[in-house]
C-alpha cells in the first residue's frame, strides 16, 4: 500500500500511535512516550523546528493535553491536530492509536495554528454574548470545537484557538446557526 506523504514532523505519544500513523503516512514521527517528555526530545522538536513544520497530535485526554502544553511551550510555531474524544474510544482506552486513518487525516488536514496568524477583534465577551462561555455552555461549546476541529478546551482556549485561526464573530455565529 502507497502511504501519503506528509511535511512535517509529527509528534505523538507512544508506539501504538506511531505505529498505526506509520501504516499510512510517509512522515517523520517522533514519540515523546507518555508524559515524562525528555529534555532530548524537547531540544530536538526545537531544532527541527527550524527547517521543518512540527504537528502535534495526542490522546484527547488530561495527559494529552499537558504533553501539548509541553511541547508546544518548548515550540511555539508547532500547529496542533486534534481528534474528537468520542473517535478516539476502543476497549475502554481513549487514544489516537484507538481512533483510525480517516479520523486521523481529517484531524492533520484540519491543522489549528499555535498563535494568530490572522487578524480577529474576537473578545471574550463575544463567546459570553453568544453562550459559548458561563452557565451551562459547555454543550454548545464543544458542539462548536467539533465542528470546526478545535479539539477540546474551556472558554479561554477556546478564544485563544478561535483567534489563532482567524475567525470573527460574525463567522461563529454563521456556524452555530448551521449556515456555515
Amino acid at each position: 500500500m502507497k502511504k501519503t506523504p506528509f511535511p512535517a514532523v509529527l509528534v505523538v505519544e507512544g508506539a501504538t500511535d506511531k505505529a498505526l500513523i506509520a501504516s499510512f503516512l510517509d512522515c517523520e514521527i517522533v514519540t515523546v512516550n507518555g508524559s515524562a517528555v525528555s529534555r532530548e526530545t524537547l531540544d530536538y522538536l526545537q531544532e527541527a523546528a527550524k527547517t521543518r513544520p512540527i504537528v502535534i497530535l495526542t490522546d484527547p485526554d488530561y495527559p494529552g493535553k499537558r504533553i501539548r502544553d509541553l511541547v508546544a511551550n518548548a515550540v511555539p510555531s508547532a500547529k496542533h491536530a486534534f481528534i474528537p474524544k468520542e473517535k478516539a474510544i476502543k476497549h475502554h482506552k481513549v487514544g489516537v492509536a484507538e481512533s483510525d486513518k480517516a479520523t486521523i487525516l481529517q484531524a492533520l488536514e484540519n491543522l489549528v495554528p499555535a498563535s494568530a496568524t490572522n487578524e480577529s477583534d474576537l473578545m471574550y465577551a463575544d463567546l459570553l454574548e453568544l453562550g459559548l462561555v458561563g452557565p451551562d455552555s459547555a454543550a454548545k461549546r464543544e458542539a462548536l470545537e467539533a465542528k470546526l476541529h478545535l479539539g477540546y478546551g474551556n472558554g479561554k482556549t477556546l478564544l485563544r484557538r478561535l483567534k489563532a485561526c482567524g475567525y470573527t464573530k460574525q463567522q461563529i455565529e454563521e456556524v452555530l446557526n448551521g449556515s456555515k
